[in-house]
């Protein structure tokens, strides 16, 4: 009965999985279009820090604005005036190649993205059940992973200095409306209880911030940070990692390869287990397997490249699938009314992680030496592992108590 019903909504998922590829194929384009286009000689050094920081910053601002959003539009029209803002940012590349403009395309692209992510998990974390939270899950990570990889894939046919490039891209975001056009709708949501009526001189809008998840569910809030820390920034760090112990550039593209596969090949057996095991349980192995991964590659990794991609194979198949099953037992330790926020709180989180970490890792691979990046990596690891081993020691948060913790912060 549950591998029917299991079934039935993974099949259900495919208008916004649809939806969200495409859109995060156009975005991954327009990340590595721009990228080369503020490479070509005459740009000045500020303007290229300016726009690429544009990004990460509209991304902190969608985990932000998308709560109100969805409380006042729901899911659905939300996720349809957040791609159609996408496809504005991504045609604006398209019309003009004025660079200081591209800040304003950046900030909206990034934003855009970030809450389509608060819309989709917060769709996921409410729709799915207890016993099939980590699949969905999985099957969300792996759409993203799959866009990414696409993206780069288009590029290629495209050319990376084609002209047509910015159209192809958000030609790509604009097929995004196509579940929409095709009349194919969400699921019907499950009606969310109210928030009772507040008391006089009492706050009437509470945000569930970090303080309160932590809390609740303490593994959530740090592996969601460690996400931040590892899932993009390994990409931007391995090519970094490998011209610095002098491999080839080919077999450096092959290690972030690698790593791309690996992650993407573990996260359906990984959401499988985390509906049928303890999530507690899965998140500390991963911890504890990411910890020896990164010890091995900063001590022995270099001295056998067929090691090295080995190790960076179990990295990204443990690393790259802990931020699912720690966003599935997050929701399992919330009320339903508070997904959206605890979604945007999370994504946040992930964002001011993975803003901060390229600059740290760049100065400690220039002061200590290219292993340092697996020091970084590895530390993010062991605080999962520590957090995991803290949630599986402490006692279970009960349901009153959990309410109290939920109305603070």
């Amino acid at each position: 009965m549950h591998l029917w019903r299991n079934a039935e909504r993974s099949r259900a998922m495919l208008p916004i999985m649809a939806s969200v590829c495409l859109a995060c194929i156009g975005s991954a384009m327009l990340t590595t279009a721009v990228s080369f286009y503020l490479g070509k000689p005459g740009i000045a050094p500020e303007i290229v820090q300016i726009v690429l920081t544009a990004y990460p910053v509209g991304f902190l601002i969608g985990c932000l604005i998308t709560r109100p959003l969805v409380a006042r539009y729901g899911h659905e029209r939300t996720f349809l005036l957040i791609l159609a803002t996408a496809l504005l940012s991504a045609a604006g590349f398209v019309f003009t190649d004025f660079v200081p403009s591209w800040f304003c395309f950046r900030l909206l692209g990034g934003m855009s993205m970030a809450s389509m992510f608060v819309i989709c998990e917060s769709w996921i974390n409410l729709y799915a059940e207890q016993h099939n939270r980590g699949t969905m899950f999985s099957i969300y990570m792996l759409t993203t992973a799959i866009a990414v990889l696409l993206g780069q894939v288009l590029v290629a046919l495209v050319g990376p200095q084609s002209s047509h490039l910015f159209s192809v891209a958000a030609a790509t975001v604009l097929l995004a409306f196509v579940p929409k056009f095709a009349g194919l709708r969400w699921p019907a949501l499950p009606s969310v209880t109210a928030d009772p009526a507040p008391e006089a001189g009492a706050k009437v809008d509470r945000r569930l911030g970090p303080l309160a998840l932590f809390r609740l569910a303490p593994v959530t809030v740090v592996a969601i940070f460690q996400g931040g820390i590892t899932n993009m920034n390994v990409f931007v760090l391995t090519p970094i990692y490998g011209t610095q112990i002098g491999l080839s550039a080919s077999a450096t593209v092959w290690l972030v390869t690698t790593i791309s596969i690996a992650g993407m090949v573990a996260q359906t057996p990984v959401g499988w287990l985390s509906d049928r095991l303890d999530r507690r349980l899965i998140l500390l192995v991963q911890g504890l397997v990411s910890v020896t991964a990164c010890a091995m590659i900063a001590w022995v990794g270099t001295l056998s490249v067929p090691l090295l991609f080995v190790l960076f194979f179990v990295y990204g198949a443990t690393a790259l699938t802990i931020y699912p099953v720690a966003m599935a037992f997050g929701a399992s330790q919330l009320h339903s009314r508070h997904m959206v926020a605890a979604s945007g709180t999370l994504l946040l989180l992930y964002s001011i992680g993975n803003v901060a970490t390229p600059g740290v890792a760049a100065g400690l691979m220039a002061h200590i030496g290219p292993p340092a990046m697996f020091l970084l990596l590895g530390g993010g690891a062991v605080l999962v592992t520590l957090a995991a081993c803290y949630n599986l020691l402490r006692r279970p948060v009960a349901t009153p108590i959990a309410q109290a913790v939920e109305d603070q912060v």
